[in-house]
């Protein structure tokens, strides 16, 4: 029986209890477990029991007959998931069911039950549009694929279209089919959300962290029942039950969103992967798509692992942007925004069109400073500084969620000209009201100017206002961070400026270039969606971008639009540096209230591994404190582990998780606050 037991407890995987007769693997169950009655999933995969509680083996509670055993897949998944990200098998377990549903006894499931609607004949989904030649393509690929399928397809080029007829044809083929779409944020794109319920009706269900947890508790139960047939959610999705799976989608493959970075540190892309592979004798296929597939996926097309096929066209006759490049250099040091892209921008508005400004930093400035003495608002719980934010007249910590009023004098020596340095989306706001105060629209109406970022969009209502101001076209002018680029069907967008990208271009993490690169293209596709429209108002399709170093080549592939040339460049120089997708890599990350404390047990911890198996293979780093070292008071340090065998670097970290955990009582592990092993991390 798998049971929510602490992995550092002395229990095991799983718990005995005494049932009323055998009971098929993933039924669930009340059992006893301590003063708590907790859930638990009957579990018959050859799993070492922990030690005996108690003098007698303590009887099942209720067993839930009105619910059917979670899928034989799903518990499949969970025992990888478990294994390979070094979590427990309870904990990987009962964390991807519902809460509200962990919260439940029999008769209040019974109840749930009975509130759910009717299970109804399925309806053959609406037909959709005609299909592309391209369209046309990848949906026979994706039928005859025996292995997982990258649908490399540009920025309008009409994936959704693709994976909206993928569902429909496994829907006519088996009614009782169900196809999984995983989305990064599924609050940035209603529009899809809305073309699914469009196609395929009430037949459509969602799972995010946006729903409540009934909603969410209703939603997973008609999944498991088989009563839904397409679910829609972002990666906690990947999770759910589905009895009938034959279709995972996974859109936008190459946004970091899908590794979570709590708990089982998992990638919802990786995992439903491995999820196609264990349903394949049911016929189940994944595809990941993507205009700027992750670099791991795009090598693992190159070598075969995957089937890449291509869309690269946009739908409709609809142009690429066109990279224009302005040299902040030949401008004075304080420039927001450059001239000539200004005079772009009133070009458009006044042609009654609109312009995106992505500008990734929210807030007004980053931090104030005093330019005598040199004080900067620095958090005091963090490393880190407090960014202005002029509305509200504070300064907060985008990480420990501190705030507090700007001081009126500098605390260091008293002057009273505290100045905010750089810029972010509320200060761009600001100045784009101040210089485009006289232009007026087509209309003759004030130019709207719409800020879209994480201070604006709070809650999702406030986001859906938003967006359809902008697509009623009652916002001209839209500045937003990387929100503004993932999922967006903007109609009337023609011009796209990236207004100080360097932060990125030479940032330490070395994922940078890829991750900047997406970024950059992800935002240009949503200009010039409309070929239509552009046609009739004549206009270039523009994406914008002012930086110090113009001659980088990340510019010149981004010029060309050219994805494989920038994927074979980055590839050639990991391949040099050793870097993943060519090894492997684990984190073991520490925190503590003293720095010393936590770099002293990773010390400890590397110490451990001398003996165990794969430890030849496999490269240990030295301690060092992670790049935000503290973090709402909390000191944090890292240990890097590198292996080029995947199975090494697994061994040894599966051998080395009871050691870790036996050492919690030791000196060593005196004043550490927490610890979690980290595999395939993202960033460092």
């Amino acid at each position: 029986m798998l049971v929510p037991t602490p992995a550092h407890s002395a229990l095991g995987a799983c718990l005995s209890y005494l049932g009323p007769r055998p009971l098929p693997s993933g039924t669930l169950v009340r059992v006893p477990l301590g003063h708590r009655t907790v859930l638990g999933v009957v579990w018959n995969a050859a799993v070492d029991p922990g030690p005996a509680v108690g003098p007698a083996l303590r009887p099942v509670q209720e067993v839930w007959h009105a619910l059917p055993p979670l899928p034989q897949d799903w518990c499949a998944l969970v025992d990888f998931a478990a294994r390979y990200y070094q979590r427990s098998l309870g904990e990987v377990a009962l964390a991807a069911l519902p809460p509200a549903l962990r919260a439940l006894d029999a008769n209040q499931l019974q109840r749930r039950l009975q509130r759910l609607p009717q299970a109804s004949p399925a309806q053959p989904p609406a037909s959709g549009p005609p299909l592309t030649d391209d369209q046309r393509r990848a949906l026979d690929a994706l039928d005859s694929a025996g292995r997982p399928v990258l649908l490399f397809g540009a920025t309008g080029s009409g994936k959704t279209e693709v994976y909206l007829q993928a569902c429909a044809r496994i829907l006519q083929d088996d009614p009782a089919a169900q196809a999984l779409v995983l989305v990064p944020e599924i609050n940035l794109t209603p529009q899809l959300e809305e073309r699914f319920r469009a196609r395929f009706g009430e037949a459509v269900v969602t799972l995010h962290s946006g729903l409540t947890p009934a909603q969410r508790l209703r939603h997973w139960l008609l999944a498991h029942l088989g009563q839904a047939r397409v679910v829609l959610g972002t990666r906690t999705a990947v999770w759910a039950s589905l009895p009938r799976l034959r279709l995972i989608v996974v859109d936008e493959e190459h946004d970091p969103s899908y590794k979570s970075q709590e708990g089982a540190r998992y990638s919802a892309r990786d995992l439903a992967v491995v999820r196609a592979h264990l349903l394949s004798a049911q016929g189940c296929r994944v595809v990941l798509g993507s205009a700027t597939p992750s670099l791991e996926s795009w090598y693992a097309a190159e070598r075969g692992r995957y089937l890449r096929v291509d869309l690269p066209d946009r739908m409709g006759g609809a142009v690429r942007p066109t990279l224009r490049l302005l040299d902040l250099r030949q401008h004075p040091r304080d420039t927001l925004l450059a001239p000539a892209l200004l005079q772009a921008i009133q070009q458009r508005v006044a042609q009654g069109e609109q312009a995106l400004l992505l500008l990734n930093r929210r807030g007004y400035a980053p931090v104030v400073a005093c330019g005598d003495c040199g004080w900067k608002s620095g958090c005091p719980h963090c490393s880190a500084y407090l960014v202005y934010h002029k509305a509200q007249r504070l300064l907060r910590c985008h990480h420990c969620g501190h705030a507090q009023a700007v001081p009126r004098a500098c605390p260091g020596c008293g002057n009273v000209d505290l100045a905010p340095l750089g810029r972010g989306t509320e200060r761009l706001q600001e100045h784009l009201h101040t210089v485009l105060a006289n232009l007026t629209r087509a209309d003759g109406n004030p130019v709207r100017i719409g800020r879209l970022d994480a201070d604006t969009a709070r809650t999702p209502q406030a986001l859906q206002e938003l967006l359809g101001a902008v697509h009623r076209g009652d916002i001209d002018v839209l500045v937003g961070t990387q929100m503004v680029a993932k999922g967006h069907d903007f109609r009337r967008i023609t011009l796209v400026a990236a207004i100080n990208p360097d932060d990125a271009l030479f940032a330490a993490d070395w994922r940078a270039p890829e991750r900047l690169f997406a970024l950059l293209l992800q935002a240009a596709g949503r200009a010039g969606r409309d070929a239509a429209f552009v046609a009739d108002r004549r206009s270039a399709v523009e994406l914008w971008v002012q930086t110090t170093a113009p001659h980088h080549p990340l510019f010149a592939a981004l010029a060309r639009h050219d994805y494989p040339g920038f994927a074979a460049q980055q590839l050639a120089e990991r391949c040099k540096a050793g870097m993943p997708p060519f090894v492997h890599q684990a984190l073991l990350r520490a925190e503590a209230r003293q720095l010393d404390t936590a770099l002293a047990w990773l010390a400890w911890a590397a110490q451990q591994t001398q003996d165990l198996p794969g430890r030849a293979q496999v490269t240990l780093y030295a301690p060092v404190p992670m790049t935000m070292v503290r973090v709402a008071g909390v000191e944090r340090a890292q240990l890097l582990l590198e292996s080029a065998s995947r199975p090494a670097l697994q061994a040894l970290l599966a051998a080395w998780l009871p050691r870790l955990h036996a050492g919690r009582s030791l000196p060593q592990a005196r004043g550490l606050l927490r610890w979690a092993i980290d595999v395939d991390p993202l960033g460092y």
